[in-house]
């Protein structure tokens, strides 16, 4: 085990392409940090850094007190899993376990005890004699699993592990490695594009766009005070409404609006957020999470000017939650995560979602109101981006 470093490391490819850039960051013995951004945002290509199969174009990389910069892959102490497994077809589970025990000419007797305990924490000791192909998808990804952890190594290092699984064993499957990280105090860098795998998984969690570190912090102040308009898109499922506004005040009143939506706002909650003042009468980005509005019908004493009048465009009804998607006449903000471009109105418009209860009576194309929370709204920097408080 060994506490990990990273002082502004740097990516930059022959044809000049900058995949990462200063990316700083240090880890605690036994931390579970993951890596999570969009396709292309440079997580993966960090992670090959620490292992050792990227070159590192500049900065630092220290695994305890040794800088690892020019060190080896073999060398590092590292166990890496991939999300293809990296099994041979050809041995069985118990022999692909073993492997890195065979390379560091373990002793049989020796080899086979380490080969049964990891087996033991994965609940394969029944699949021991088989081959990785008679097994199901979530059974090899725990082979691989246990072949990182015979090399009882300083630090694990896992690319998208569970990206080849259905959803269900993904759920599954997250929570038993998880569980099997905190048993062994290993220090981990995990990879996802998975907001939702992030946030359940990570003691912390870096949010990485375009090679750039955004904001890193454990998964409750991500969710509760995201750093830009960037982080409050991404974290969130569904994700944070964002749209143009303007704060304003009559004493000591005051609004929030966004287009023809007025929406009032607590002195309290402005006065926690210092920074507000300076906007006031100017645009800003406004965001609010759907499960900061409910319909207005399930909530006869909330303030009614804290409410947003829309009309139903779709109903989801999942069960424990319905969702509903409608439009305010505000104009919609680019987060600029590439997956969320088709979330966009046009210019004119904003889409929205909102959580209700299931007990919601509302049906599509009816006109609603809608309460929502404005002190759990927030604020951003229409230029920069940045979070206003």
């Amino acid at each position: 085990m060994a506490d990990v470093q990273l002082e502004k490391i740097n990516k930059i490819y022959p044809n000049g392409f900058h995949a990462v850039h200063d990316l700083t960051l240090d880890l605690a013995d036994g931390e579970f940090l993951v890596l999570v951004g969009p396709s292309g945002c440079g997580k993966s290509t960090a992670l090959r850094m620490v292992a050792g199969l990227e070159e590192i174009s500049g900065g630092d990389l220290m695994i305890g007190d040794r800088r690892v910069n020019d060190v080896e892959p073999r060398d590092r102490d590292i166990a890496m899993v991939f999300q293809n497994y990296a099994l041979y077809p050809q041995m069985s589970v118990r022999d692909n376990i073993g492997f890195p025990l065979r390379l560091k000419k373990v002793e049989k007797k020796a080899r086979k005890q380490q080969e049964n305990q990891a087996a033991g924490i994965l609940e394969l000791m029944e699949q021991m004699d088989k081959k990785p192909a008679t097994l199901s998808g979530g059974q090899r990804q725990r082979v691989a699993m246990g072949r990182a952890i015979v090399r009882r190594p300083s630090l694990f290092l896992m690319d998208e592990p569970l990206s080849n699984l259905d959803a269900k064993l993904r759920v599954q499957m997250r929570a038993e490695i998880s569980g099997i990280q905190r048993d062994l105090g290993v220090t981990t860098i995990y990879v996802t594009h998975d907001q939702v795998e992030a946030m359940t998984m990570g003691d912390r969690v870096a949010v990485l766009k375009d090679g750039h570190l955004q904001q890193v912090s454990d998964p409750e102040t991500l969710y509760a005070e995201p750093a830009n308009v960037f982080v409050a898109a991404f974290i969130g499922s569904p994700s944070m409404n964002l749209t143009e506004g303007v704060v304003s005040a009559d004493g000591d009143n005051y609004k929030v609006t966004m287009g023809d939506q007025t929406v009032g706002l607590s002195a309290s909650f402005v006065e926690s957020r210092p920074a507000l003042s300076g906007y006031l009468d100017k645009p800003v980005i406004v965001g609010f999470r759907p499960e900061d509005l409910e319909d207005a019908a399930l909530m006869p004493g909330h303030p009614a000017d804290q409410r947003l009048k829309a009309t139903v465009g779709i109903r989801e009804a999942l069960g424990a939650e319905t969702l509903i998607h409608f439009s305010i006449n505000s104009t919609a903000v680019d987060s600029g995560d590439p997956d969320a471009l088709d979330e966009l109105g046009d210019d004119s418009e904003t889409r929205c979602t909102a959580r209700f209860s299931p007990k919601t009576k509302v049906k599509r194309g009816e006109e609603i109101d809608i309460s929502i929370v404005s002190d759990a709204m927030h604020f951003f920097d229409r230029q920069t981006h940045l979070a206003i408080r």
